[in-house]
């Protein structure tokens, strides 16, 4: 044994293996494979029942409905034709013309304002 060897740096440790998939110059693409058949799979459904279920909404705005808009307004559909993207709202003493896409969510029926109609 020399005397410069005592003295050596030990020899960087080697890092574990990992075994096969790891390794392996095809695992970013199973991997991306993977994340594209989650997406079909569970996010995509997700967002088509989502859709379904605000056009169900916006199809039962009608006459005497109260809703909520996303301003934080509670108000009552006076006018709701069907076809046109626009419905009339009154809450407390005013009234308002607004998108149907703001109402955030229906809060059940006024059923003065339903009878009037």
């Amino acid at each position: 044994m020399s005397f410069f060897s005592l003295f050596a740096d030990d020899p960087a440790p080697k890092p574990p293996d990992l075994g096969w998939p790891f390794n392996s110059p095809t695992f970013p693409f199973a991997v991306i494979a993977m994340l594209f058949l989650f997406w079909i799979v569970v996010l995509r459904p997700m967002s088509r029942r989502e859709k379904a279920e605000e056009a169900k909404k916006m199809a039962s705005i009608k006459r005497g409905t109260k809703v909520l808009t996303n301003a934080g307004i509670v108000a009552v559909v006076v006018t709701a034709k069907e076809g046109e993207d626009e419905i009339v709202v009154k809450s407390e003493d005013s009234k308002l013309r607004i998108k149907r896409s703001v109402v955030v969510q229906i809060l059940g029926t006024d059923d003065a304002e339903a009878a009037k109609g």
